[in-house]
């Protein structure tokens, strides 16, 4: 059956999560005086970075609200304890210079103009609509997805099925006739492949280019290779290109 439409993920899918996350926190760090407390900047970063990851786990895994984590990032980073107002302050001072630093990856406007007379499009985030949908309207690609979903409304996280099954739905589109497109193997990768959707992983060489491939999703490296993969998958037997 042929692919009709195209989930994407956002965040280091789309738009260029870990630039703008790395650039915001410099910032932020040197605003704050906090610099002088690690021995290097690039430390700091790759500290707020895993404290991102673990505590936006528990939000996955429905241990804590959306605001919860944000708030719990600030204080393990800081290392002290803080009212819920002092920590949604600090996180706040870090947005403005994180979305200073936004911007789509180049390949993406290309691959949308290219797609768009032949399929249709839709956004699945683990992240909450008041961010992805917010963020998509500043980078000037909201109208270009007919459906926002994202796991604090949805109430189910991927690699989840009913996550991206809900994509489907929105889509009135049987899974086996939509693609998914995310940069993690496994989350958005394997949980896609999974659900019974064309699995597309998107591998820019970031944190997880090393990680062993999962069976399943066909991977990428650009975006300018969607719509020929696209055109050439069968859905019946095609071969994925780890194999």
């Amino acid at each position: 059956m042929p692919i009709k439409a195209v989930v994407w993920d956002v965040d280091d899918t789309l738009f260029d999560y870990t630039t703008a996350d790395r650039e915001g926190m410099r910032a932020h760090l040197a605003a704050e005086g906090l610099l002088a407390g690690y021995p290097t900047v690039e430390g700091a970063l790759r500290r707020w970075r895993e404290i991102t990851e673990q505590q936006w786990a528990r939000f996955a895994a429905g241990e804590v609200d959306f605001e919860t984590q944000r708030r719990d990032r600030t204080r393990v980073f800081l290392g002290r304890e803080m009212t819920d107002t002092e920590a949604e302050d600090w996180f706040r001072r870090y947005v403005t210079h994180y979305e200073s630093a936004w911007s789509l990856f180049p390949d993406v406007l290309p691959v949308l103009d290219a797609l768009a007379p032949t399929h249709r499009h839709a956004v699945l985030s683990n992240s909450s609509l008041h961010v992805q949908d917010r963020k998509l309207r500043l980078l000037g690609v909201h109208d270009r997805f007919e459906a926002i979903l994202c796991a604090a409304e949805l109430g189910v996280s991927k690699p989840e099925a009913g996550a991206f099954l809900a994509a489907c739905d929105a889509l009135a589109l049987l899974p086996d006739q939509v693609a998914y497109v995310g940069d993690h193997p496994e989350i958005d990768g394997r949980g896609a492949a999974d659900a019974g959707l064309l699995s597309v992983w998107i591998d820019r060489g970031g944190a997880y280019a090393t990680v062993e491939p999962p069976v399943g999703p066909r991977r990428i490296a650009s975006l300018a290779e969607l719509p020929s993969l696209l055109r050439a998958d069968t859905r019946f037997g095609a071969p994925s290109t780890f194999g």
